[in-house]
């Protein structure tokens, strides 16, 4: 099992960026994709979910309004939009695969079965 996370890097205050998330090697029909952060010196928190199959999405209340969940189905693939990033959105962002929770939606690090390496991103002017 693989995940790949990407599409981190340096952009300014105002600015968006898209993360991706490949997933090989897992069936991915009954399960929750989710997104983690890890801001420097701090402890890695839950972002977003979302279901693999119904699509439907979860977001950690300070994530909504600027922060989007997708999935493109045919590409085993999952999306993290972030708009209007703001200095402490810098974190390294990781991606998670959940098949214990057979959709669930859960903030639980515990509940994700499989982790991406994570992809870094700098908000700075």
């Amino acid at each position: 099992v693989q995940l790949q996370a990407s599409g981190g890097g340096m952009v300014h205050p105002g600015g968006s960026l898209t993360l991706s998330c490949v997933v090989s090697g897992f069936n991915l029909d009954h399960s929750l994709i989710g997104w983690f952060r890890q801001a420097p010196g701090k402890e890695r928190e839950f972002v977003a979910a979302i279901t693999w199959s119904g699509g439907r999405s979860y977001f950690d209340e300070s994530a909504k309004g600027r922060f989007t969940i997708s999935r493109e189905y045919a590409k085993n693939t999952g999306y993290l939009q972030i708009d209007a990033l703001k200095y402490e959105d810098t974190a390294i962002y990781y991606c998670a695969a959940s098949d214990k929770s057979r959709g669930r939606a859960t903030r639980d690090e515990a509940d994700y079965d499989y982790w991406g390496q994570g992809t870094l991103v700098t908000v700075s002017s």
